[in-house]
């Protein structure tokens, strides 16, 4: 498969034939099934760096698109209109789905997989016993790990464009504070907590302040860390103003429960956000 995907990025022309058709179609199928996945875990669990991005599965999801032809999906009185169809057997699956939640074919959902009222896309990966609370989506191709809890309103980027860039990781137990973002790549590592309303681009600083001296980093939260929103000064030519970033306050002790709230983990440290 993965030699046809690679011919028919390079030559647009092979997608009218059926052999590399039905091959982007197995790709799809083995993403929703969590055979294939876009984005590999190191083999040493929490491993730092080793996560390998599979570009050619990236592609495979990217050629889908101009293979389909839009259609009408009837759900009750809702009706969509759209190329991809959307993810069912939910039972069998082993998964909660509440109402309004949707996720797209092509998305991954392990049992135990608790959907409120969200948004899957295609090419994501959510593992076992995690939570996509109200109204959070998880955008095509990212990974999220075993037990995360994504709040409500969290917004976990998707990545398909360029194929070498790698997509949003949660690492296994991290918990993702209300209306949190995370997106162009940022990697969360294991069991770490991000506040409310923390935003993490791929420059947003991250600055660890636990220390006599910061230190900064971008890109990526260590394993435990509490993170909350904060701001740095930056001058510009009308005056010196705050800009937003991160500021790791702490580590997640090992006697937190993975299913604590927020705010127990936050009055650890003597902080409310």
């Amino acid at each position: 498969m993965q030699d046809l995907i690679e011919k028919a990025w390079n030559d647009r022309s092979l997608l009218a034939s059926s052999e590399v058709m039905q091959a982007i179609e197995d790709v799809v199928e083995q993403l929703d099934l969590g055979e294939l996945r876009v984005a590999t875990p190191p083999a040493v669990p929490g491993a730092t760096g080793a996560w390998q991005v599979n570009e050619w599965v990236k592609k495979a999801v990217l050629l889908y698109f101009p293979i389909r032809k839009m259609e009408t999906v009837e759900c009750g009185p809702m009706e969509f209109h759209d190329k991809i169809p959307l993810k069912r057997n939910y039972a069998r699956l082993g998964v909660r789905v509440v109402p309004h939640a949707i996720a797209r074919h092509g998305s991954y959902l392990a049992p135990g997989v608790i959907l409120m009222p969200s948004y899957v896309n295609i090419g994501a990966y959510v593992d076992e016993g995690s939570m996509v609370d109200t109204w959070a989506t998880v955008g095509s191709c990212a990974q999220i790990g075993k037990h995360v809890h994504l709040s409500g309103g969290v917004g976990i980027g998707g990545v398909l464009e360029p194929v070498q860039a790698a997509p949003v990781i949660i690492e296994d137990g991290a918990f993702i504070g209300s209306r949190a973002i995370v997106v162009e790549g940022v990697h969360v590592g294991r069991e770490a907590v991000l506040g409310a309303n923390v935003v993490l681009t791929a420059s947003t600083r991250i600055i660890d302040v636990t220390g006599p001296q910061p230190k900064e980093m971008k890109g990526y939260v260590p394993p435990r860390s509490v993170v909350i929103p904060g701001t740095v000064p930056k001058q510009f030519p009308a005056g010196e103003y705050g800009v937003p970033c991160a500021l790791i306050i702490g580590k997640r002790k090992e006697s937190t429960d993975r299913k604590t709230s927020l705010n127990e983990v936050l009055r650890e440290h003597h902080v409310a956000v």
